[in-house]
């Protein structure tokens, strides 16, 4: 039987979309998973779709620098 998903963030995208990021698990392997989600029912049921990205936990740290880089530049262009 396959393992649930754990979610770890929900991001709204719009009123029918959300980005959804969660640990998976394939073949007995964990790695993360950030997809968009959608709903025709106004959010009682969300449905992933094909767009998304998995990372293996080998890229983890990869990740996160880029994502620190990106905050880091970003929060700086808001302040000035």
């Amino acid at each position: 039987m396959a393992e649930e998903p754990k979610i770890l963030a929900t991001i709204p995208r719009n009123a029918t979309e959300q980005v959804q990021i969660s640990i998976n698990s394939y073949k007995d392997k964990k790695y993360l998973d950030l997809r968009i989600y959608y709903t025709t029912d106004d959010g009682g049921t969300w449905l992933p779709t094909k767009k998304g990205v998995t990372v293996s936990p080998d890229n983890l740290i990869l990740l996160k620098d880029a994502v620190e880089e990106a905050m880091q530049e970003l929060l700086t262009v808001e302040e000035e």
